[in-house]
């Protein structure tokens, strides 16, 4: 039996930086990690719910840290959750970079009125 899919997490990176594909990769992971955890603890219902789906993540991807920020302040106007992975600074760019925002998770429709004309990592 096939479990419907009505709910994601997405996870822009910001293009601009040049990330290597291995540093795009872990920070995404830090990005998925943490919204996980912080719905888990605030007993998100939509957690719960995208865990019993599968996770379904997407990566997209922002040319710039102010795209990023718009596109945090409308996923917060709508009731999304949204954070920013901030590196520690140790290989590629400097401590405190903003690399990746995840938003989410929640249904695909609410999470596509933010990123859905956004193109794919």
């Amino acid at each position: 039996m096939k479990i419907p899919m009505e709910t994601k997490m997405v996870l822009v990176v910001r293009e601009e930086l040049g990330l290597s594909p291995g540093k795009a990769a872990v920070q995404v992971a830090h990005a998925a990690v943490m919204l996980t955890l912080e719905g888990k603890a605030k007993g998100d219902k939509m957690v719960e719910k995208w865990l019993a789906e599968g996770q379904r993540k997407v990566a997209l991807k922002a040319w710039s840290l102010a795209e990023m920020e718009e596109l945090r302040r409308k996923a917060l106007s709508l009731g999304l959750r949204a954070l920013y992975v901030e590196d520690a600074g140790l290989t590629e760019v400097p401590a405190g970079t903003k690399t990746v925002l995840g938003i989410g998770p929640s249904t695909s429709r609410e999470v596509d009125k933010v990123t859905g004309e956004l193109s794919l990592l």
